[in-house]
Parts: structure tokens; C-alpha cells; sequence
């Protein structure tokens, strides 16, 4: 048994019915950078209080029911202008924390970084609320990682770390006689400036420069420059002026920044999805996985269920079929779906009964899904597809019934309503009675919200998966066809032949009915396109920049 880590302990008895405050960096924005501690922290704070920046990176892992009060700034302005005076964030700290709350203040990047927490650790402090800190990744630091600049190298570069609006002459004056590596925190509409305070300083007008936005998260960008030309380099791209203006950036000034070594080390801008938004049309409960899986291609997935599932009209069969399981009517039940295994398992519950119920029938599962969902219930299956992963390819592996080795020639199939029969036949020719019953309906979703609905038909999504034709017809249904420059993926040819009758152009087809390899091969699709590109010396662009004067006739 492992030593339990004092940082993960529950609070000593001296603590228990006072208040407690954890101090936690969130990092710079990618919620994976959250540490295992931040995320226990979390999910015991009856108190969540965050910077608006790192709330949605923290908030998922706090338990349902935390309270999230919203921070506000308090100025002189709004006070003399009678406005009422809002609670900043030391106050609403002090006060969960007087009212025996286990308290999160959440920064961004790392609290021991931020003076605003330094001086909420010291009223803690003074009022003898005991307090920890979690630190988390500086985003100084972080930023420049996931830019692929190396801050340091073999020979032990010196590296100083600048905040811009903070600095004064002496600062600049120091920096700019190092020929260190510099890391300035900035806003985008002054990097210019501080740019131009470096080389007043001494640092030569050609030393490299990147300057980087929204850091570790899929809206990252970067650009290369010098400290002489960064300002050409902003205007020439139509980079500033913009609204985005204030947004901050983080600046690496130095020789080990320069563009020729961050070509080999952009690791997280050259994944092949990289910020690609991507629809994935499908039930809720299905898209997880999926969507975890696009995620670690660079792409932001957006779930939008175009299924509802529903309980069968007439349930009476599904309850019968449930008991002959348990009576040993069956020889094999054959699960053809997750939710097929989720309706089954919902119906045990409902009878008290328990993956136990299994015992001495064979189980078959179509596909790695579903099986994965009937290991959760606490079955292995005992036969997937070797092959395909279809109904087909369940058959190809099915024994024939043996009335010999075979005691009951009954397989019990729970289906949607809208299933094919191709597994029924099948198994009736391999010498097997079906017991084909219904044990869910596939019913069209809600549309999905308006601008939603006006991203799918502007040409605001970079791909579609589609995972099934009914997902195509659905889709369509309740929100349009996708925009032209939307690249369509398919899971099988029946599902491409569907997309292609509502007039869409079919660009990536999935070399196995799997939706993880449907996902692959949408990768596969980003990395060539990003390839040719690169070769043709035009910019890495995502489908939904290249935005045509017209759309492209479709035919229907």
C-alpha cells in the first residue's frame, strides 16, 4: 500500500469546523496541465472562487453544487460614481473561510507568481485560517513550451522573466545588457514597445523574437519576428490594430528563440487537427471517447446530439426477454450497440439484478465500443468481430448452431427500431432461433441552439463526423446542410452514400466502421493537407478560413 502524501490527507483535527483555503494555479489555460492535487483540491471546495480566465478550466472537476461566486473588480471610478461596491476577491476569500467553507481560489498560472494571492495568503495569515498552496504551471513558462521554444539550453543559457507593465527603467537597462533569453509578459498591442524598450537597452535590433496568444490552448497562435521587425510583422499580417489588442502574450527574446529551431520544436501547432472545430453529431452518452480522441489531434470538438434515445412503446417484450435470460432461455445474447447494452442494463437494475445474471450465456458485442460499455457492466464479451466491425463481421465469426455441443438454440438480440435485419438472417442461417426484440427507440433530438444551427450552414465548423446515415438525415433535419468548405467524414460507404443524396461531398471515408478510425483517418486528412501547404509555401489555414466569394452548387 502506498504512503498516503500529507498534501492529500484530510484536515487534522486542529482544522476540523474552521474554514480552509487552498491556493491553486491553474496553469495557462490547457485544463490538462492541472496537477492530480488540484484536482482533489477541487472536488472537496465547497467554495470555488476563480479568475474569469481559468473558471471553465477548473469548474468541471469541482462537485456538483460548489458555489461560484463571481469575482468583480472594485475601482475608484465605479465607487465615486456612486456605483454599489462589489466584493473583490480577497473578501469573498475571508469570508467563505470565516464561515468554516473549504475555500479554492484559483489563479492562472501559478499563485506563488500572483501578487493579488500573495496578499489573501497573508490576511489568511493574520486571521489564523490555515491555508496551502498548489502550485501550478507558470505561464511564463508553459507558453513558451507548447510554442516549442526551448527557454534554455545545453550551454545553460540565463533566462530573465519581465512583466511589461510593471517594469521600470532599471529593469529594461538590466535585461537589455544580458544576452540571456528573456520572457515578457505582455499585451499584444505593446509588444512593439517593449520590444523597442530591449533595444534602447542594448539588445541588438535583429535578436529573435516570438510572440505567442491564448498559450496552451487550441486558439494558440504564434509568430516569428525580430526585435526590429515585429511591428512590420504585426501590421504586414493585419495583425494589430484589432480588438484583440489587450489580450495577453507572452514574448521570448533570444537567440534560442529564433524561427529556423522552433520549425523543428512547433509540437502542439502542428498537430493535424490543430484548432480545427469540429461537429461530431451524435447521442450524449456516444461522443465522449470521440471527442477525447479529437481533442489529442489539436481539434475542438463541438457535441451536438442529433439521436434521442427512448424506452420501446411496447416494453412488455424487452421485460420478458430480461427474464429468460435469467430462467436460461438463451444461449448467447448478441449486443449490437452501446445503447443496446445501457438499455439491458438499465432493465436489471429495474429487477434488482446485476451482471451475475450472465452466467453460463455466451456474449457477443459489433465493435470495440461496445464491448468497452459491457466490460463496465462487468461482462467480457466472449466473441468481437476478428474482422470487420459490423454486424457483418460478427456473422463471419458466429459458430453454426450444434445440437450437440449447443444445449438451447436461442439468441436473444436487443435492438433499436431502426435496425437493419442482416444479423437476423445471418444468425437464422447458421441454424439459430432470434429472439429480435426491440429494446430502444432512435428518435430525432431537439435542434440545436441558434448559432449552432448558423455555424453548421455558415461554414463556421471545419469538419463533420458522421457515424451513421441516420446522424446525416438527423443533422439535416434539425439544422441544415453543413457550409461547402465544411470537410465531410464518413464512417462506411452507406453512411457516404447518404451524405452524398443531401448533397454533400464526401472528403474523408473511414477505412474501418469505427468511429475511432474514422477519426484517424479525418487526422490523416489534416496532416496532408496541412503537408501540401507547407510544400506549396502558402499559410497553414484551417477549411473554415479558405472561405470561397459563393458557395459551390450542390446538387440534391
Amino acid at each position: 500500500m502506498n504512503p498516503t502524501s500529507p498534501t492529500t490527507s484530510p484536515l487534522s483535527p486542529a482544522f476540523a469546523g474552521h474554514g480552509h483555503v487552498t491556493f491553486l494555479g491553474a496553469g495557462p489555460g490547457d485544463p490538462g496541465l492541472l496537477t492530480l492535487r488540484a484536482v482533489e483540491a477541487l472536488a472537496g471546495a465547497d467554495v470555488l472562487i476563480a479568475e474569469p480566465e481559468v473558471l471553465d478550466v477548473v469548474r468541471g472537476h469541482a462537485r456538483a453544487g460548489v458555489s461560484t461566486p463571481e469575482l468583480a473588480v472594485v475601482d475608484e471610478a465605479s465607487t465615486a460614481a456612486g456605483v454599489p461596491v462589489l466584493r473583490d476577491a480577497a473578501n469573498l476569500v475571508m469570508e467563505a473561510a470565516r464561515g468554516g467553507r473549504r475555500v479554492v481560489r484559483a489563479v492562472t498560472g501559478d499563485p506563488g507568481l500572483d501578487g493579488n494571492a500573495g496578499a489573501e495568503m497573508l490576511a489568511c495569515a493574520a486571521e489564523g485560517i490555515p491555508f496551502e498552496v498548489v502550485p501550478g504551471v507558470a505561464t511564463a513558462v508553459g507558453v513558451p513550451a507548447y510554442a516549442g521554444v526551448p527557454l534554455r539550453d545545453a550551454q545553460g543559457t540565463d533566462v530573465r522573466f519581465v512583466d511589461a507593465r510593471t517594469a521600470d527603467e532599471r529593469c529594461w537597462s538590466e535585461v537589455g545588457a544580458s544576452d540571456g533569453t528573456v520572457v515578457v509578459s505582455t499585451t499584444l498591442d505593446a509588444v512593439a514597445a517593449a520590444a523597442g524598450e530591449l533595444v534602447a537597452a542594448g539588445r541588438k535590433p535583429d535578436t529573435p523574437l516570438t510572440v505567442t496568444i491564448a498559450g496552451t490552448t487550441t486558439r494558440q497562435r504564434t509568430w516569428n519576428a525580430t526585435l526590429g521587425t515585429i511591428a512590420q510583422v504585426f501590421k504586414q499580417g493585419k495583425v494589430l490594430p484589432s480588438p484583440e489588442g489587450h489580450r495577453p502574450v507572452i514574448a521570448v527574446v533570444g537567440e534560442r528563440s529564433a524561427p529556423a529551431q522552433r520549425d523543428q520544436l512547433s509540437w502542439f501547432e502542428s498537430k493535424p487537427l490543430f484548432g480545427w472545430r469540429v461537429l461530431v453529431p451524435r447521442t450524449k452518452e456516444q461522443s465522449a471517447s470521440l471527442s477525447d480522441q479529437l481533442r489529442s489531434y489539436g481539434a475542438v470538438p463541438h457535441e451536438v446530439p442529433t439521436i434521442a434515445v427512448e424506452p420501446p412503446r411496447t416494453p412488455q417484450q424487452m421485460e420478458r426477454a430480461v427474464k429468460g435470460l435469467v430462467t436460461g432461455r438463451y444461449e448467447w445474447i448478441a449486443f449490437t450497440s452501446v445503447n443496446a447494452v445501457k438499455a439491458v442494463r438499465e432493465k436489471f437494475e429495474e429487477y434488482g439484478l446485476d451482471a451475475r445474471a450472465f452466467a453460463g450465456i455466451k456474449v457477443a458485442a459489433v465493435g470495440e465500443q461496445t464491448a468497452a460499455a459491457l466490460v463496465d457492466f462487468g461482462v467480457k464479451p466472449d466473441l468481437v468481430p476478428s474482422g470487420e466491425q459490423s454486424a457483418a463481421g460478427l456473422l463471419e465469426d458466429w459458430p453454426p448452431y450444434d445440437p450437440v455441443f449447443d444445449p438451447i438454440d436461442r439468441v436473444f438480440l436487443p435492438r433499436a427500431d431502426i435496425a437493419t435485419e442482416t444479423l437476423v438472417a445471418g444468425l437464422i442461417e447458421l441454424g439459430w432461433e432470434v429472439d429480435d426484440v426491440t429494446a430502444y427507440r432512435t428518435v430525432r433530438a431537439s435542434p440545436p441552439p441558434a448559432d449552432t444551427r448558423e455555424a453548421i450552414k455558415g461554414g463556421g465548423f471545419d469538419a463533420v463526423l458522421f457515424t451513421s446515415s441516420s446522424t446525416v438525415r438527423n443533422l439535416v433535419g434539425i439544422a441544415g446542410k453543413p457550409h461547402n468548405v465544411t470537410v465531410i467524414a464518413c464512417i462506411g460507404p452507406a453512411t457516404a452514400k447518404t451524405a452524398e443524396e443531401h448533397g454533400l461531398r464526401v472528403d474523408v471515408l473511414s477505412p474501418e466502421p469505427s468511429v475511432h478510425k474514422l477519426a484517424e483517418a479525418l487526422a490523416d486528412f489534416g496532416t496532408r493537407r496541412r503537408e501540401s501547404a507547407l510544400e506549396a509555401g502558402d499559410p497553414v489555414t484551417r477549411p473554415s478560413e479558405r472561405r470561397p466569394g459563393a458557395r459551390r452548387r450542390r446538387t440534391t
